[in-house]
């Protein structure tokens, strides 16, 4: 039997991991990924219906989300961990707390140092993916001890570092730069981006957008529906305070643009920020005038299959192409 390090890692029979997305990635999304070979992970607001600043809430319904991936699949499968900083970490802190009670398999650590997490996790015996955007990155990653890490391309939807290293040069030079195992994501959304990030060394894939327009994503119909006829150049990085997000182009990323270039305030910022956020497209539909991270695979993205059937025709699709690939380089002797 083939060895991939991701799969033998995770206990997955496909090395494909469906990144965490806020509003989006519940129980059933989670669920169906994990239950078709491949991992699905649970976003930090999973299950929400409103934004909620109740610490103790907030980790309870995780805590509800998982047992609730549970009851559908007997697979493994992670949650994301988003660091933050300063006051922000309580949250972190508590979805630590709650994922070291109920034993879960794997962590998706983000946004923040890998130190901060990674031993209390790991003593837990819970696995530690750890997200980055540059191979210096990657080696604190490993010295701090996570199992592998999850290179992040400029290409990638959602917030992301100022780094503007995309998937193809980032994914090489920390396959070069780390022993441990590496998953590469950003602008994948078919089996080409899948065969061309093994072939650049990943040992697993990283995809989110794709799998945000599927049949079990708790994304709102109106915003799949933007993202299925979106076309060629149909995303833009948002530069905001701490960090850079892609979004898809609408109305939002349109004037959010106009105020950053009329000089105005980083309050009034803020404050649009605040007033359009992706919690008002991804659960209340407003896909023209609220922020919705995504990535440039939305360009690929033409209908909304089930998440099993998706990765299906992935697998299916990447055998052919292999075989291709192998005819293509024959004349390389």
């Amino acid at each position: 039997m083939a060895k991939n390090r991701i799969c033998s890692l995770l206990g997955i029979r496909y090395p494909i991991i469906q990144a965490p997305m806020n509003w989006v990635s519940g129980a059933a999304l989670t669920a169906a990924v994990s239950d078709a070979g491949a991992m699905g992970t649970l976003g930090p607001n999973a299950g929400a219906d409103k934004i909620n600043p109740d610490v103790e809430a907030t980790g309870e319904l995780m805590r509800r989300q998982i047992h609730k991936v549970r009851s559908l699949t007997d697979k493994p499968f992670a949650v994301n961990v988003t660091v933050g900083f300063g006051e922000d970490m309580k949250y972190s802190k508590k979805i630590v707390d709650v994922l070291v009670d109920e034993k879960v398999p794997v962590a998706i650590v983000s946004v923040g140092r890998p130190e901060v997490y990674t031993e209390t996790l790991k003593k837990a015996g819970i696995k530690v993916l750890h997200a980055i955007s540059t191979a210096r990155h990657a080696q604190k990653a490993q010295e701090a001890g996570v199992d592998a890490v999850i290179c992040e391309g400029f290409e990638a939807g959602g917030h992301k570092g100022f780094t503007e290293l995309t998937t193809f040069a980032l994914t090489p030079m920390v396959a070069d730069a780390i022993d441990i195992p590496v998953i590469t994501g950003g602008g994948i959304g078919d089996s080409r981006g899948v065969l061309a990030a093994l072939a650049l060394g990943a040992d697993g894939i990283y995809m989110g957008s794709r799998f945000m327009v599927t049949q079990e994503s708790e994304s709102h119909d109106n915003v799949k529906q933007a993202v299925v006829h979106a076309n060629d150049v149909c995303t833009v990085s948002v530069p905001k305070r701490f960090m850079l997000a892609r979004d898809l182009q609408n109305a939002f990323t349109g004037k959010f643009k106009e105020l950053q270039e009329s000089g105005a305030s980083s309050e009034q910022l803020i404050q649009y920020l605040e007033e359009h956020s992706p919690y008002q497209a991804q659960h209340l539909g407003d896909a023209a005038n609220a922020e919705i991270h995504c990535g440039q695979a939305a360009g690929l993205i033409h209908d909304i299959p089930p998440a099993a059937k998706l990765i299906e025709s992935i697998i299916a699709d990447l055998k052919k192409r292999f075989a291709a690939l192998e005819e293509q380089i024959r004349v390389f002797g």
